[in-house]
This record gives C-alpha cells, structure tokens and sequence, in this order.
C-alpha cells in the first residue's frame, strides 16, 4: 500500500470528508440567503428597502477587502480546525444577532455588525476549499474540489430560496436567524475535523507581519498558472456578474414575469449538473488551467445565441448549457489553486481569488445596470465577449511563460510528492 494512502488514511480522510461538505453547505448557504435575508428584514420591520441594501453592502465589501487578512491568519495559525470553526460559528452567531438587531438598533449598530460578518466571510468560501489539501491525497483531490464546487451551486440555489420562503412564511427574523443557526452548526461540524497542527516555521497569528498580508498577492503576479487562471476566471466574471441584470430585461422582452428569476435558476442548476458530471469523471487532471480556459471559451457560445431566440423556454435551456460549462471550469479552477500555490500561501491565494471573482462579479453588475439601455441583445453579446477575452488572456498569460527548472518553493506543480504526501505518518 502507498505512502499516500497510507497518510490519507490517518488523517481521516474518508470521514472527514463528509463533514466538512456538510459544514461547507451549511457555511456558504447561510452567506447566500443572508442578503436576501437583510433585505426582506429591513423592509419587513424598518420600512427600509435601502436599509437593506446597505447591510447587503456592509455584508459583501469585506468579502474583498478582508481576504487578504482573513487568508494570512489561515495560513500562520496553528490550530486549524479551531479557527476556522470558530471563525463560521461566529459568523452564523453575526447573522443570529442581526435577525434580533435590525430595526431595533441604531442602523450603525447594526451595520458595524454586518461589517463584522463580512470579515469573517472570505474563510466560509476560500478559506474553507484551501483546508482540502490537508486531509485528502493528491488522488482524492480532483473529485473533492468537484464536490467542493456543488457546496456553492447549492448553497447559490437553496440559500436565498430559504431565505425568501421562510421569510415570507413565518418572517425575514426568523428566516436570518434559522440561516445563522445553520451556520453555526457547520462551525462545530468543522472543530471535529482531524487537521494535524503546523509544525513551527510559521508567524503565529498574533504576530502576523504586515509583509504576510502581502505574500499570496506577489505569488499571484509571478506564478504564471495561477496568474493566468485568476485573471481569466476573474475577467469572465465580468459577464456573468451582468447575468441578473440581463434576465430582468428578458424577462419584459418575453413577456415572461418567471424568466427573471428562472433564467438564474436555470443557469445555477446546469452548474451544479456540470460539476456534478466533473465529480463523476474528471479530465485534464494534469493540466487544470487549460480546462478553466476551455470552459470560459464554451461558455461564451450558449450565451451568444439567447439574442436569437424569441421565447423563454428555450432561452432558458441555452442558460442552463452555460452554467453547465462552468461546472468542470469551477472545480479545474480549484484545482490549479491547490496545485501550483505553495502550502505557505495556499489560504490567501484561494480567499485573494474568491475575492477578485466577487469584485469582478459586481463591477459586471454595475456595469450592466449602467448600460441596461442598450437592450438585452447588446448586453447578453458583451456577456459572451467576456468569456472569449477571458480565455484568451489567459492563454496569453500561459503561452509568455517559458518554464523554469523545477523548484518546491515557487512551482509546487513539479514538486513531488504532493504536499498532502510530504506529512510524516
């Protein structure tokens, strides 16, 4: 039997595994229906739309702004599993209080709060993925970060359907609170994870150097894979963060009130199928980044023909074709994060490249609400524009390498065996 399976076996892997998709479901649905949660909360008791808005705000920014802190500690702490189920139990206890707080509290209060949260969210997306690394093999890893990916298509697709139905049934409050309490219970899920602690050689987290904040960000700029998968996977965002802003305009053009949120569901469904069928037989496995470019080009083609349909249905098949493709491009994504960042740096780079994507997601957003007045047809053919120059900028950024003598500290990817392996029994 292998050193590999071996060291797999007692790290746990086959039990732990489970937990911790149970614990990333329940994490990342919780993010997900929360801000539609705060929403249906601020107008349900404070009479405030835009009170919502801004804790939906006060709740994402530091998705972005935090991740390069959040993925540091990660990355110094020793005790692992504590930290980041203690840092998702407080963040289900965060959204608890604030389904108590809202429209009760001075508004600062309550968004201080919100601000708080949001702190802590980069570890339930990033943050959590990185930890794959550390209980599973190398063999193991390809089908787990396929799983991975349908944590976040369910969590997109069952989050805020929670939010909404409970909100409306028995009340946004109790709506937040029951999200909040289930991220709670994946916080404890996560302390029962057997993660072996760090050996020395590492800042403790309460010594963190400002210059650590700042390693994952120079490792991104001169590893050229993951530089080419994080610019093309963040660019392509551009188009799809324009996504709910277009179905809006669909949605009037078909005279079709469910195309508006349909069309999402359809695209979020054939996600989860696509990562799905990636899970059950994975391919270029050696080559990850070369599937998240592939995948970003074959997006683009469903999108491109929606303009020339003239009814719903079969807009919505073509929407559910796209979100299929990026199924395998998400979990190849992932994939080359684990592959080729270095162990010290792993956690920032996958909370720094969740926080790009997020960043993307909602510069595409706001673009498409600035340019709603060109029509659906202009915006869906900029979407599909965004993937081609997605995939070609990151074939330029691939194609201007030329490879370097192997070295374990700045190309894990030819460094061998895997860091998961290197763990003494």
């Amino acid at each position: 039997m292998t050193n590999t399976t071996n060291t797999a076996r007692r790290a746990g892997a086959a039990p732990a595994f489970p937990v911790y998709l149970t614990a990333a479901v329940l994490a990342r649905t919780a993010d997900e229906g929360a801000r539609v949660a705060l929403v249906m909360l601020a107008t349900q008791r404070a009479g405030s739309p835009a009170l919502g808005g801004a804790l939906v705000a006060a709740l994402m920014i530091p998705h972005v702004a935090a991740a390069p802190v959040a993925g540091a500690l990660a990355d110094s702490v020793r005790r692992r599993r504590l930290f980041h189920g203690g840092a998702v139990t407080l963040y289900g206890a965060a959204l608890a209080a604030l389904a108590v707080l809202v429209g009760r509290v001075y508004d600062l209060a309550a968004l201080l709060l919100a601000v708080a949260a949001g702190c802590v969210a980069p570890l339930l997306t990033g943050g959590l993925t990185g930890l794959l690394g550390e209980f599973l093999s190398k063999e193991q890893l390809t089908r787990a970060f396929s799983a991975d990916a349908v944590s976040y298509n369910l969590a997109g697709i069952c989050g805020p359907a929670v939010a909404a139905a409970l909100g409306t049934a028995v009340g946004a409050g109790t709506a937040l609170a029951a999200l909040g309490a289930g991220a709670m219970t994946g916080g404890m899920l996560l302390f029962s994870l057997r993660l072996r602690p760090r050996a020395g050689g590492r800042e403790p987290a309460g010594r963190l150097q400002p210059t650590e904040l700042l390693r994952g960000a120079a490792e991104l700029a001169r590893n050229h894979r993951l530089r080419s998968v994080t610019w093309a996977s963040s660019v392509g965002q551009l188009g799809v963060g324009a996504l709910p802003v277009v179905t809006v305009l669909l949605a009037t053009k078909y005279h079709a009130s469910w195309a508006t949120g349909g069309l999402m569901t359809a695209f979020a469904a054939g996600a989860l199928a696509g990562s799905l069928s990636y899970a059950y037989r994975p391919v270029g496995q050696r080559h990850p980044e070369r599937v998240v470019l592939w995948g970003l080009l074959i997006t683009g083609v469903p999108l491109a023909m929606v303009p020339l349909t003239r009814h719903a249905v079969p807009a919505a098949v073509l929407f559910a074709m796209a979100g299929f493709c990026t199924g395998p491009l998400f979990s190849a994504l992932l994939a080359s994060r684990e592959r080729y960042a270095p162990a010290a740096v792993r956690t920032q780079i996958f909370t720094l490249g969740a926080g790009l994507k997020s960043t993307f997601a909602a510069a595409g957003a706001a673009a498409a609400g600035a340019l709603s007045g060109l029509g659906a047809a202009a915006l869906l053919r900029g979407t599909a524009a965004c993937q081609v120059v997605a995939a070609v900028l990151g074939l330029a950024l691939l194609a201007g390498h030329r490879p370097a003598p192997a070295d374990p500290e700045t190309d894990p990817a030819q460094a061998l065996p895997h860091a998961s392996d290197r763990r003494a029994p």
